[in-house]
């Protein structure tokens, strides 16, 4: 591990942080306005003492790329208040000041797919970096062919990839989302092998209009079994997996279909394939923690975030290559350049300490929705993030009750009644679902998304007739 020792966003960015329906679904839902820190409850960092040339690198085994540990995460751009005339959804002036932010700090990676934002991240990211030379950055983006997996589908989606990035090599290329979904293996084999991609971006990689190949793994352990089996045959240079203290041992107890984070990282580590992280907050969850949680992670280190933690947990461990974060706020992307400029490794207490934490966090039994908005649009027109958001968002504060016998039941039926109206319009609430199930087969965490707004439903109903 080496650390290389080599402005501010505008108020008017803060302002125009997210669009219409993410600052009122999402802003509300998570119980901050734009200009705070969505996923900080200690409230908003500042640029107060946020190192320059302290990032902490970690190099490929392959390439011998040398990558900042902070990777961004290109699937939360910073909208437009209003879509633009040709549907672009991306505030383009806020994300060149993101991304010139993160490059003045250190960070070189940027991870993106064709269907985020809408269809406009790459297009984004690719028109921000495409401003820096070409050798002090690394892009990611993946195959993301999950309708149509033909040949010359999925051909036309990687052609475009690197005309919308505006380059001519991608750094690091994934097959997206493998073992999402029933099936796995089917639609493993239908996606990239049956077509016959995979023999294709393996010449690719010969020819070097992609220097790193791997895959992005969402669930099926059978199927990640199966492409590290074949390791020796295809040489992955890394993959990407979900890890974050309370998925390394228990991921099984927030949804039985899931793999421990643990497990994935230790059949990475002893091949030697370096491993990229996501989701190292949960969708939030790590960083928005109940207040008596919070109180316990501020009694040991009382000037370190909630999130903080979290990234050092991923970190700490000499296998990843970087961890991702879409970090939508200037005050997130501070934060995190903080927490590894240079990365301070959790000693063997620091980790026991942190499990300690996982137990108390499972106690609150939050839906493992992410965030990621795989699941929409939904053709009844629900707001499925909004809806999961705003009640894990009630259990993490303690305004769900289970019986109105509860000591805190009024004030608690109160704020969950308040705050639903408030992040939800009627008509995109969770009582307008019919369970068509559209949603399920998209979402990366199996979440079976209708029984939870069924069960949500059924809920805000008892609250509002105060039979609970």
């Amino acid at each position: 591990m080496t650390h290389d020792n080599n402005n501010n966003m505008t108020r008017r960015t803060f302002l125009k942080i997210t669009g219409l329906a993410s600052a009122a679904l999402a802003g509300m839902a998570c119980g901050c306005k734009p200009g705070e820190a969505k996923d900080n409850p200690e409230g908003a960092t500042t640029a107060d003492n946020v190192p320059t040339g302290e990032m902490t690198y970690r190099e490929t085994v392959t390439t011998h790329d040398r990558v900042s540990i902070l990777g961004y995460g290109c699937m939360r751009w910073p909208e437009l208040e209003e879509k633009a005339e040709d549907g672009n959804v991306v505030d383009q002036e806020a994300v060149n000041e993101l991304v010139d932010y993160a490059m003045k700090h250190g960070v070189n990676y940027y991870d993106t797919a064709p269907v985020y934002c809408q269809g406009w991240s790459e297009r984004a990211t690719g028109e921000a970096l495409k401003r820096y030379p070409r050798d002090k950055y690394y892009v990611a983006t993946k195959l993301s062919n999950f309708g149509d997996c033909s040949r010359e589908a999925s051909m036309a989606m990687y052609r475009k990839s690197f005309e919308y990035l505006q380059v001519d090599y991608i750094d690091y290329y994934l097959l997206h989302a493998i073992g999402g979904g029933d099936d796995a293996m089917e639609t493993l084999n239908s996606r990239f092998f049956d077509n016959g991609m995979v023999d294709f971006l393996l010449e690719e990689r010969e020819k070097g209009k992609i220097r790193n190949l791997g895959f992005s793994y969402h669930g099926d352990i059978e199927a990640f079994d199966y492409l590290l089996s074949i390791h020796d045959k295809i040489r992955w240079d890394f993959v990407q997996i979900q890890m974050n203290y309370l998925d390394w041992h228990h991921a099984k107890e927030i949804d039985e279909s899931n793999t421990n984070a643990e497990y994935l990282y230790n059949e990475l580590k002893k091949r030697n394939i370096p491993a990229v992280i996501m989701e190292p907050l949960l969708g939030g969850r790590l960083a928005k923690l109940p207040q008596h949680i919070l109180k316990h992670l501020k009694q040991r280190e009382p000037e370190r975030s909630a999130a903080s933690w979290a990234f050092r947990f991923c970190g700490t461990y000499p296998g990843v290559l970087t961890v991702l974060s879409g970090m939508t706020y200037m005050e997130h992307l501070q934060d995190n350049i903080r927490s590894y400029s240079p990365l301070k490794p959790l000693d063997k207490e620091d980790l026991d300490f942190l499990e300690s934490v996982s137990d108390l966090i499972i106690q609150y039994p939050t839906i493992p929705c992410n965030d990621c908005k795989y699941c929409m649009p939904c053709p009844y027109g629900i707001d499925i993030p909004a809806i999961l958001t705003h009640y894990n968002k009630c259990v993490n504060e303690g305004n769900v009750s289970r019986s109105g016998q509860d000591t805190n039941y009024r004030r608690a039926r109160q704020a969950f009644l308040v705050g639903y109206d408030r992040s939800v319009p009627k008509l995109r609430q969770a009582s307008h679902c019919i369970g068509c199930k559209k949603c399920v087969e998209h979402c990366p965490q199996r979440i079976k998304i209708p029984d939870e707004l069924h069960k949500i439903d059924m809920y805000v109903e008892k609250l509002k007739q105060g039979t609970l």
